[in-house]
């Protein structure tokens, strides 16, 4: 990469769970770091901020791209809300994919050299069976967000079709680490609080993990890597772990005794159908593995960060 002195990363969604955990690192890393925000938040000391306002609507980005070698980009719309916006791929089309391609655009006019986009696994569907996920498997998403990422993927390859600008897609699975959101956060809470946990017997399922620490190295290794442009790459911490293993390290992680009780798959998944959550049942008791062998192999890369390493 050009001299780092005067070339900023720009990081989107620098409020949020990844974009703080990835700016933190990579400033730590010794690289200028700028985060573009909703609202104006506190940040580490030697990041610069700059706030865009809700990525839903219109923005002017030539403040955030002055000096810009590489883009990271993390913003977007991930949970949902409300049962509305589980139908409404507008909502995600909006943020994920419009505003998504708006960015690229004015980078490459910018001078931008290269655009990393952290899209999903999910891209690739909601379960493995016998293998894990590969870069180059034909898409399957799940529902309006994975969509989404798909979309703004092809977007983007349009775009370095026409332009100077490199594209590199990122697809992680659940990502971990201090902060975490939606069901995963939940868990935490279930665990420090010793709440009973029926995922005594779900100890077969396979599920792969990212941790903030591996996808930031990622990152790290991505923004400068002469093999990476117009590359896709599956990231994982490199070892699957079952729903009852999770939790397990969970509360080795806080330092308590996990409350885990048995109940039969079967009877887990439909109490949690009737109840409305068959998303969460398909993610306790499915498989999601992820074949990080490309990324390995294309980058010389290896996770720093295994799921030994978050079973401490």
């Amino acid at each position: 990469m050009a001299d780092r002195s005067d070339r900023h990363l720009l990081i989107t969604g620098g409020n949020g769970f990844l974009g703080r955990a990835l700016a933190a690192d990579l400033n730590n890393r010794g690289w200028l770091v700028r985060v573009t925000m909703r609202q104006v938040v506190p940040t580490q000391n030697g990041i610069e901020s700059v706030v865009v306002g809700d990525m839903a609507q219109a923005i002017d980005w030539s403040e955030s791209l002055r000096n810009v070698d590489c883009v990271i980009h993390t913003a977007g719309r991930a949970h949902q809300t409300s049962a509305a916006d589980t139908q409404d791929h507008a909502v995600f089309r909006r943020t994920n994919v419009d505003a998504t391609l708006a960015l690229a655009e004015q980078a490459a006019a910018a001078g931008v050299r290269r655009f990393i986009f952290i899209s999903s696994a999910h891209v690739n569907g909601g379960a493995t069976h016998g293998r894990g996920f590969r870069y180059d498997d034909a898409p399957q998403p799940t529902g309006p967000y994975a969509q989404s990422k798909l979309d703004a993927e092809r977007g983007l390859a349009e775009i370095a079709k026409r332009t100077s600008l490199e594209i590199v897609v990122l697809r992680p699975p659940l990502i971990t680490g201090l902060g975490v959101k939606g069901n995963l956060a939940t868990l935490y809470r279930a665990v420090r609080r010793g709440w009973p946990l029926p995922f005594g017997s779900i100890n077969r399922n396979r599920r792969d993990l990212v941790s903030c620490g591996t996808l930031a190295d990622l990152v790290h290794v991505c923004i400068d890597h002469d093999q990476a442009s117009g590359q896709t790459f599956m990231v994982s911490d490199g070892r699957p772990l079952s729903t009852r293993a999770l939790v397990q390290s969970m509360a080795d992680e806080i330092g308590v005794h996990p409350n885990l009780w048995p109940m039969p798959e079967a009877l887990l998944r439909l109490a949690l159908k009737t109840a409305g959550r068959g998303r969460m049942a398909s993610q306790l008791t499915e498989d999601l593995e992820i074949d990080i062998s490309h990324t390995c192999q294309r980058l010389n890369w290896t996770p720093p960060t295994t799921a030994a390493d978050i079973e401490r």
